[in-house]
């Protein structure tokens, strides 16, 4: 044999018994490790609908450049770059999606009629003109823009005066370029020998720029500060400045006032000139210290155990096809508005519609102090972009590890698209608590139960010093939670040792003044209540009935319910309570009972319908449809809300009108599309002067039978305290509403989830055939599909 051929043949052996021996240690080895647990995706099922995702879906990254592509031909060449734009120039300011008008959407949904033409709205900040103004502009059709809209004065009853625009990014940078390179050098010896400045140890904190008369566009600014990896609203210094920066061109932007330690000067060439002349009391601010109080590195060993890991041992039971959610019991789609924030639309429990939309429309903060800056502190977020504040999830923490990150593209601030890596989540919450349960022990024995769950989309907007967890939470028998959380850092103030202080709020550090304020979340809730005609009772109508105290109420009739039309889009309000009423026991006459019984009133008309702040809320109030179920009642979902009586601005406040929706707890309305939003962006700096008041929305309207919607406020007072550093935590600090089905159903829909727990006495509860929960332990032997961690974020 060829030696050649001898060696190539013993090579070959070689390399087959290794590849042979290596895959048989392969197996060995890998024998011990547990398989990974198989996927098992949801069924799509019968009552989607094709296109529904793209009928609420935010704008794709290329609808976003197409829209700046054609305002950018049809503005003209003098459009700037909103990143580097000067209050004199003409920008876009953002792009989002124009939500479809109602009637258009439901023709498509429901009626199988053409989809609403895509539409984008963008706001243009036109400070080159004459005659600086905003215009909002409808572009559309998308993905291909053929025309642009101007619909300014539909929306807001007039021109929108120039000072209203929002602060953009660009311009918080020009206002501290401005107090760094003009307002700080007139003061460099009180500023390196009190307050340790060498360039870059202090950063501003602002108030809100609404000025103190319609028309002004003047900030108290305040500085703090600022050491990287620490939280810089705890470490306030005690000096603010007034900037006017309204003013077209910077270089005409000056400081107006100076406060420090309680006192007030013209500008810092005065302060440094008390300073000097020893005139001035000082507290000398050290700087602080890398590892001090507002770090949030942590404070154990560097290898503290991980949290427990909440897992699907068969994987999701949803399904996520664009911007639609889809599981066995739930459908909606989800949107993310760049000012609003997360948004949820055409919620339908087993293909029935629910809600049209339910949203986040405002989130209110207002503050007390003895400094200017934050005396006068009145944050309106959405002004700052409640969606374009929202940042990256972390998986794992903000998110369970295996949720679902979603991506959005945003366009505000910059002429260009931005991503969100992540920004939205997606995934199933285990409560740790029964649903429902029931161990019986009369007349048999038996246990049945249900562990609760929830289907869950979040997003947290990070707005400042305030991070605001947002969550819409679907419930396995038809009930739907919004609900958020506050955590993050609070805003704080100079505490200068004024016994006078402690009245706003409690000493959290050396010089440190946690301040107090109130947090207002305001939601809509178009509710379309069942979607079917049908007949109604005349026996459940006729118990309705007016109670004395009451009669401007009105009551339901039948007539006037077999006339509804669609059900959906017809709906009436009904407040349901309980009083005690003195009864002869019909056995024995001569002993008297105090026995409780029902009133059910119709809310007739808006008045009736509001609820303010301080005035009872009827313990059960839901929205009924003229359809019935089985046993003859109205169908319907009630609206509870979990939040603590409410403080609002008072009515004889300038401001009020603009924040009027605080006023209520709960207020119904008609629908109309005049009236999408309670609040506006432009508020926040002239607050004086609101075009639209939610105040006006009611307007004494009849509620019966028509298309109605909600406006929920949660909200709660914080008096920060020393458990608020470094952060607050998000327990207690919780508010939000359900909505819960009422008589919707004719049992409780969840007896029919697959999970299900039940056994009798005389049965093993340990065999799966009988109890599905006893087949965890062979489920859970595999090891879960993780994803790997990665973050964008910062």
């Amino acid at each position: 044999m060829n030696l050649k051929v001898l060696l190539v043949l013993l090579v070959l052996s070689f390399v087959t018994v290794f590849a042979l021996a290596y895959v048989l240690l392969t197996r060995q080895g890998n024998s011990s490790q547990s398989p990974r647990c198989s996927s098992i995706p949801p069924g799509i099922h019968a009552w989607t609908h094709p296109g529904q995702s793209q009928l609420f879906a935010d704008l794709s990254p290329e609808e976003l450049t197409a829209v700046m592509s054609f305002l950018t031909k049809h503005l003209g060449p003098g459009l700037v770059d909103a990143a580097q734009a000067r209050p004199s120039d003409n920008c876009v300011f953002s792009v989002e999606l124009q939500l479809p008008a109602k009637a258009a959407a439901l023709a498509h949904l429901d009626r199988g009629g053409p989809p609403p033409v895509r539409e984008a709205l963008a706001i243009i900040f036109f400070g080159g003109q004459p005659k600086p103004n905003v215009s909002e502009l409808v572009v559309g059709p998308l993905p291909h823009p053929s025309y642009v809209r101007d619909v300014t004065v539909e929306r807001h009853g007039g021109p929108l005066p120039y000072y209203r625009r929002p602060m953009m990014k660009a311009e918080f940078v020009q206002i501290w370029r401005h107090l760094k390179e003009v307002e700080l050098p007139k003061a460099p010896t009180f500023l390196a020998s009190i307050l340790n400045y060498n360039g870059s140890t202090l950063a501003p904190l602002h108030s809100t720029a609404s000025g103190f008369r319609a028309g002004d566009r003047a900030t108290w600014i305040a500085l703090y500060h600022n050491i990287s990896g620490l939280g810089v609203f705890l470490h306030p210094v005690g000096l603010e400045l007034l900037l006017d920066h309204g003013a077209l061109d910077p270089a005409h932007w000056a400081v107006q006032q100076v406060f420090y330690l309680g006192h007030y000067y013209s500008d810092l060439a005065q302060l440094e000139w008390e300073f000097k002349a020893g005139r001035l009391e000082v507290i000398q601010v050290p700087l602080p210290t890398p590892n001090g109080a507002s770090s949030l590195r942590p404070r154990v060993a560097p290898d503290p155990p991980l949290p427990p890991l909440q897992f699907s041992l068969q994987g999701p039971q949803y399904n996520l096809e664009g911007s639609s959610v889809i599981s066995p019991l739930w459908t909606f789609t989800f949107g993310h508005g760049v000012f609003s924030g997360l948004r949820i639309f055409d919620i339908r429990f087993k293909g029935e519609r629910v809600a049209y939309e339910v949203s986040v429309q405002e989130c209110l903060t207002v503050y007390g102090a003895d400094s200017p800056k934050t005396m006068t502190i009145r944050y309106l977020d959405s002004s700052y972009g409640l969606g374009q504040n929202s940042r990256a999830l972390v998986r794992g923490v903000d998110c369970p590890y295996q949720a679902t990150m979603v991506d959005i593209h945003v366009l505000m601030g910059t002429g260009s698209v931005r991503l969100l890596p992540g920004a939205v989540c997606v995934f199933e919450e285990a409560q740790g608590l029964p649903l429902r349960r029931h161990h019986n022990g009369i007349g048999g024995h038996f246990y049945g139960g249900l562990a609760s769950s929830s289907l869950v989309v979040r997003s947290v907007s990070s707005v400042g010093n305030y991070d605001y967890i947002w969550d819409f939470v679907l419930y396995p028998n038809g009930a739907l939670e919004a609900r958020v959380h506050a955590t993050g850092y609070i805003n704080t103030a100079f505490l200068s040792g004024g016994a006078d202080s402690l009245l706003f709020g409690n000493r959290v550090g050396e010089r440190v003044l946690g301040a107090v304020h109130t947090h207002a979340f305001h939601f809509k809730l178009d509710l379309d209540v069942a979607d079917r005609v049908s007949l109604c009772s005349p026996d459940y109508l006729g118990a309705l009935y007016v109670d004395q105290s009451g009669p401007d109420f009105a009551v339901i009739d039948c007539p006037c319910l077999l006339s509804a039309g669609i059900q959906g889009l017809k709906n009436w309000v009904v407040a349901e309570d309980a009083v005690f009423k003195p009864v002869a026991a019909p056995w024995n006459p001569g002993l008297q009972l105090q026995r409780p019984q029902l009133t059910r009133q119709v809310l007739s008309r808006e008045d009736l319908a509001a609820f303010p702040w301080g005035s009872p809320l009827p313990r059960y109030l839901y929205l009924a449809t003229n359809q019935t179920n089985a046993w003859g009642h109205q169908r319907g979902y009630r609206i509870q809300i979990h939040s603590p009586p409410g403080v609002h601005v008072p009515l004889e406040s300038d401001m009020e009108r603009a924040l009027s929706w605080g006023r209520y707890q709960l207020v119904v309305t008609q629908r109309k599309e005049t009236e999408p939003h309670s609040s506006s962006i432009y508020y926040q700096n002239d607050m004086r002067t609101p075009t639209i008041v939610f105040a006006d929305f009611i307007n004494n309207e009849t509620l019966l039978g028509e298309d109605l919607v909600a406006w929920v406020t949660a909200s709660f007072l914080h008096i920060p305290h020393a458990e608020d550093i470094p952060n607050t935590v998000t327990v207690g600090n919780r508010v939000g509403f359900l909505l819960r089905p009422y008589n919707f159903f004719n049992e409780d829909p969840s007896i029919f989830s697959p999970g299900s727990v039940y056994f009798e006495r005389n049965q093993d509860a340990g065999v799966c055939s009988i109890n599905p929960v006893a087949c965890t332990q062979q489920l859970a032997s595999c090891v879960p599909n993780l994803p790997s961690f990665s973050y964008e974020g910062l």
